[in-house]
């Protein structure tokens, strides 16, 4: 029997700063997220960052939280109901960090008869950090615990037709309406080494602005490829002109080169150049979160306006709009339909 796992990044359980803190470890002890040795990571993690940045973390998902809970859970949820009305296979959620965890979704599955798994991370681009991560755990727990479980796992979907084409609807019913002079896409940074890292020809990826441009098979698994590939295609469909949009990076932490242009430098950059009216969509996400609330929608709309800007519109993720419910559904159908080989 087919069923299927959408996994998203996860969420503390509430605000609490004792439950910020327990995220926070588990999120930042992830090898593929710093990807330093363990010794050093748990020196940094465990003896820099958790004495220090719960309070400030809790204080940020205040701001954001909701009545039902976490903004990213609550969308994942309703992202998750609404596809599962629409196929005939059980639809199960689980997060990377928190809860509900990836163990609990399969398990979910496999009390009802799944042994069919496609494996759905809700992520656009490749990156260690998100997509890699999720696969490796999801593997290493299918060994443990669901050895006759099979995984069919959704590759990034950065450049699918069906993706582009919601995204970009996304982006003009949002400013549909609105006085806008630039559009910023502004994704998730990760270090300039995890690039390097995902490289797997061990020498195309030198970010020199000219090897994104250059087919390569390290594409497949090059976020920096991926995510300025992401934003040509919705500029061409949505037919944008030269000198009204541009890509950065958001939510950089420690001294490490990270990939650049950083967005909250751009931010600033733009008004003080003269844009008064600037638009963000962060298609790194497909779920609204602390980034896209808080950092960007909060934090850059202040830098925004400080620095001379006037206007500032935080663009929604794709959450649970129709098409893109209707896009996960047609994907989990044309899966479930096909047959399985041995």
């Amino acid at each position: 029997m087919k069923g299927v796992l959408f996994v998203n990044l996860g969420s503390p359980d509430s605000t609490d700063p004792k439950d910020v803190r327990k995220y926070l470890d588990q999120f930042l002890m992830d090898e593929r997220v710093i990807d330093k040795p363990y010794l050093l990571r748990a020196f940094i993690v465990k003896g820099i960052i958790l004495n220090t940045r719960p309070k400030k973390s809790a204080a940020a998902y205040k701001k954001i939280w909701w009545e039902e809970g976490s903004p990213l859970i609550v969308l994942s949820e309703r992202l998750q109901e609404k596809v599962q009305e629409k196929v005939s296979v059980p639809v199960a959620l689980a997060m990377r960090y928190g809860n509900p965890s990836i163990e609990s979704g399969l398990q979910e599955l496999a009390d009802k008869g799944v042994d069919e798994v496609l494996l759905v991370p809700l992520y656009p681009q490749f990156a260690m950090a998100t997509t890699e991560t999720i696969l490796v755990l999801a593997e290493e727990i299918r060994k443990k615990k669901f050895p006759k479980m099979s995984f069919t796992e959704v590759p990034a979907f950065y450049n699918h037709a069906d993706y582009v084409r919601v995204l970009s609807q996304s982006i003009a019913d949002e400013l549909k309406g609105k006085k806008w002079d630039y559009l910023l896409f502004s994704y998730h940074g990760v270090p300039e080494r995890h690039i390097r890292k995902s490289d797997v020809t061990k020498s195309h990826c030198q970010l020199d602005g000219q090897c994104c441009k250059t087919p390569s098979p390290a594409h497949q698994f090059c976020y920096r490829h991926q995510c300025y590939e992401t934003t040509r295609q919705v500029i061409e469909t949505l037919g944008l002109k030269e000198g009204t949009y541009s890509t950065s990076f958001q939510s950089r932490l420690g001294r490490d080169p990270w990939l650049q242009p950083y967005t909250d430098k751009t931010i600033e950059d733009l008004a003080h150049k003269g844009v008064k009216n600037l638009a963000i969509v962060t298609p790194a996400f497909v779920s609204d979160c602390l980034e896209t609330l808080e950092e960007i929608g909060m934090e850059g709309k202040e830098e925004f306006i400080e620095a001379g800007g006037e206007n500032f519109y935080a663009i929604p993720c794709l959450n649970d709009r129709e098409d893109w419910v209707n896009v996960l559904a047609r994907w989990v159908d044309q899966w479930a339909v096909t047959e399985t080989t041995a």
